[in-house]
């Protein structure tokens, strides 16, 4: 990821921080801290961390990814080239305060569904910020949450555009299962009772609820169960998750929850960097 990294870095500064080159001689040496301004669990450390490393900043690390931090907790101490410290402070600050908005995001929503559902899993989906994706899902897992696929070479997921070119579930699952390697799991989108059963018995590892309601979606699972299908796949849910309703669906007994809003929605953690 070194390149994009640099990518991020360059396409701020353009050709020069005409700034600080203006008022700070080169070879003035500083210290500085990055505090966290409000309560949340951080992440992006490790990124930021290389980051730092790149441009021969000396840095402690007082938190890991996925640890708590309060208001005005001292997260990172630094010590380097003022210069340098100055032209990528913001750079390095929105990705720390975008992952670990995500992350604190993730971290609440999952402590709401462990209250109901302590086997079900929390992850989140594709609906990332392109270019940002492996950050945004690292964040993900650092909240405690599952990051769901990264890529679309991770696993074949067919969806409602792919029913509307194939026509037909069962269809579908076994072209996947004959184009797609063994190591791949088989998961299909499906929007009623009828499709989901079809689904299961085409030997889908995982069938997704997508849009139901907590009552559709427990009416579904009785009727897998009756089929003696339950437990030959996983169920998820999606669609219209937010915090709000999160917990509803947790009761329902899934097994997967996965929700674009914590990544698509989180707010960014308030963290700065000052200079001592």
């Amino acid at each position: 990821m070194k390149q994009d990294i640099m990518n991020m870095l360059y396409e701020d500064i353009g050709f020069e921080d005409i700034t600080t080159k203006a008022l700070i001689p080169e070879d003035t040496q500083v210290k500085g801290r990055i505090i966290c301004k409000e309560d949340g669990v951080v992440a992006g450390f490790e990124l930021v961390s290389s980051i730092f490393d790149e441009f021969s900043i000396k840095h402690t690390l007082n938190k890991r990814d996925g640890e708590a931090a309060v208001s005005g907790d001292v997260i990172m101490e630094l010590e380097g080239n003022a210069r340098t410290i100055i032209t990528i402070e913001r750079t390095v600050l929105n990705l720390l305060m975008r992952m670990s908005g995500i992350a604190t995001l993730t971290s609440k929503i999952v402590a709401k569904v462990r209250k109901v559902n302590d086997n079900a899993i929390v992850a989140g989906t594709r609906k990332t910020t392109p270019g940002l994706q492996f950050f945004e899902k690292d964040a993900v897992r650092a909240g405690g949450g599952d990051t769901h696929r990264y890529r679309l070479d991770d696993c074949v997921l067919i969806k409602d555009n792919h029913l509307a070119v194939v026509g037909d579930v069962e269809k579908a699952v076994k072209l996947a299962k004959k184009y797609a390697s063994f190591t791949k799991k088989i998961e299909i989108e499906v929007e009623n009772l009828e499709d989901a059963l079809k689904a299961a018995r085409a030997g889908a590892d995982i069938v997704m609820f997508d849009n139901m309601s907590p009552d559709e979606i427990k009416a579904v699972l009785s009727a897998l169960e009756n089929a003696n299908l339950r437990n030959k796949v996983l169920i998820e849910v999606s669609g219209g998750i937010n915090p709000d309703n999160i917990v509803e669906y947790a009761k329902t007994g899934v097994d997967v929850i996965s929700m674009g809003f914590i990544t698509h929605s989180a707010p960014a953690l308030d963290i700065s960097l000052e200079i001592i």
